[in-house]
């Protein structure tokens, strides 16, 4: 395998710095590459995603992919609280590169982001960068088509689990119990990954799996039933 590349870039601190949107909504997005071969991904490319290029571009490393946690318009772009997000569709217009997303999320991502050329994908596929494996683990709940990212022992959760808390499952296409389900998968992955989520809901931007295990309200309940009393809207 080569040698990782990964940054965790944090919308209006380390990109879209001024954006009013981007430093309300504190989303990651991520930055994967194999730094031997020099090639790379971006997971959630919103706000500014020309600004995400040109850290790559700055380190060396050269687009190959997208990786879309999800469709909703503060990770790939599209209209939100009256605000027009840019997002997929400005990184596609500088760069043609693959966009990978959850094949039961696909039509939701086009309509969001009027992008149709995707690349749907099922459970436990695995999308390579270089000689990076990264495994796409499908986790429902947040959206019928949300998807998770385990590479090298990180594990980019999108906002399906944060460290704190997990996605609301009120919006359209949110189901609490599919929720139940995916944080019962993720938590019990082997070899304690280190949680990277899509919003800095916490003060850490980052913790072990165990850790969050531990600490997170989430995984209290024993049940899919104690977990609807619990978190369903």
């Amino acid at each position: 395998m080569g040698a990782l590349y990964f940054k965790q870039l944090l919308s209006g601190r380390d990109f879209a710095v001024g954006d009013r949107v981007a430093t309300q909504m504190v989303n990651f997005a991520y930055l994967i590459g194999d730094s031997e071969t020099r090639e790379a991904v971006v997971v959630d490319p919103a706000y500014a995603p020309g600004e995400l290029l040109d850290v790559l571009e700055a380190d060396g490393m050269r687009l190959t992919g997208v990786l879309a946690t999800h469709h909703h318009p503060d990770h790939v772009g599209g209209s939100m609280m009256g605000f027009d997000l840019d997002g997929l569709t400005g990184l596609l217009e500088r760069t043609q590169v693959p966009v990978h997303v959850q094949a039961a999320e696909a039509d939701w991502v086009t309509k969001v982001t009027g992008v149709t050329d995707l690349v749907p994908h099922g459970n436990d596929e695995v999308v390579t960068v270089g000689d990076i494996p990264i495994r796409l683990l499908h986790t429902p709940g947040h959206t019928p088509g949300s998807q998770c990212f385990l590479v090298d022992g990180k594990l980019v959760a999108g906002d399906t689990l944060f460290l704190q808390g997990c996605g609301r499952t009120d919006f359209p296409g949110g189901d609490v119990e599919a929720m139940y389900r995916s944080l019962q998968r993720l938590g019990a992955l082997a070899g304690n990954p280190i949680v990277y989520p899509g919003h800095l809901y916490s003060e850490d931007p980052s913790a072990p799996l165990l850790d969050v295990r531990r600490t997170n309200v989430v995984f209290r309940p024993r049940s899919a039933e104690e977990f609807v009393l619990a978190f369903g809207n």
